[in-house]
């Protein structure tokens, strides 16, 4: 069964079409990564999710259930880290966190939900005094609440350091294997290549990719970088190398060749080099990052056409 499920969902707000015919799916168990640049439309679909918002047109089912006809019973099972969380000052850590308990008739230990998000010894300071990255952790424990079916975390790292991102990571991880499905949107975009399964990109309130991130890498055709250990850099192998079809770059560091490459290339690279009487000791591939894929389908100039991209 499909966790989440947006079929031909508009959303307008007056003159602006925020989302425009989406069609999304997510299975359930899976860790979704959900981008797009700002202005795109996450935010509205997270909202129309939770029923913060009701579409315009199209339907929203979420855990098999109606978002709109059934929304309590939708939050319930959902735990929710939204984007600019904001505390109440004058309670406590442990408060917050026996609100979300109470609140979802949970049998949770508040204690013990604190502890794993990393702020237990804070449980008894008002969250007012909390810092930013606090104020996240403690978030994101009352959004595990439950054991909820469905997570879903807008920009989770916000304001965490790198431990606490590295934190929250292995918390996803945890709550994959348990079972639960992460609905997962951030513009920290190694993290999102860290945790998901799949990846959608959405651009004008439309999905213009959806694949893991290797499909996004092998439909885009983006480049990687083949760095070459050899005992010499003899004169002439770098212009060999340059002339080998689908080569877009070659220098020389140290004992390295650093090669700008399509996939396809990398045989005749390595084959060129050694033509070229230069031995040829190690060799490694840095693949095109999710960052590089995300520039690939959201620059204006770049950016393939919605159609071609959901058939990619």
């Amino acid at each position: 069964m499909s966790a989440i499920e947006l079929s031909r969902v508009t959303k307008r707000f007056g003159d602006v079409t925020a989302v425009r015919h989406l069609d999304l799916e997510v299975p359930e168990g899976e860790v979704y990564g959900f981008l797009g640049p700002n202005g795109a439309g996450k935010s509205t679909t997270i909202n129309l999710l939770l029923d913060f918002v009701r579409p315009t047109s199209g339907s929203v089912t979420v855990l098999g259930l109606d978002a709109r006809e059934d929304s309590v019973a939708v939050r319930r099972r959902t735990g929710v880290l939204p984007e600019g969380f904001d505390v109440y000052g004058r309670l406590t850590g442990r408060q917050h966190v026996e609100f979300a308990i109470e609140s979802k008739a949970a049998d949770d230990e508040p204690d013990a939900v604190l502890e794993r998000v990393g702020i237990a010894d804070a449980a008894d300071r008002r969250a007012g005094g909390y810092s930013k990255g606090m104020r996240q952790r403690l978030a994101l424990g009352m959004a595990l609440v439950g054991k909820p079916d469905l997570l879903v975390l807008d920009e989770p790292s916000t304001g965490l350091d790198p431990n606490g991102a590295r934190e929250m990571r292995t918390i996803v991880r945890e709550e994959h294997e348990r079972g639960a499905t992460v609905f997962f949107s951030s513009h920290i975009l190694g993290q999102v290549e860290a945790v998901c399964d799949r990846v959608g990109i959405l651009r004008d309130g439309q999905l213009v990719a959806e694949d893991t991130v290797e499909g996004l890498r092998d439909a885009v055709g983006t480049e990687a970088r083949l760095r070459v250990t050899v005992d010499r850099v003899a004169d002439g192998v770098l212009d060999a190398v340059r002339e080998v079809e689908g080569v877009s770059a070659a220098t020389a560091d140290g004992d390295r060749l650093v090669v700008t490459c399509v996939d396809a290339a990398k045989t005749g690279v390595l084959g060129a080099i050694e033509a070229a009487g230069v031995t040829v000791s190690d060799f490694e591939t840095e693949e095109a990052s999710l960052e590089d894929l995300f520039m690939a389908y959201t620059a204006d100039e770049a950016a393939p056409e919605p159609g071609e991209a959901a058939e990619a």
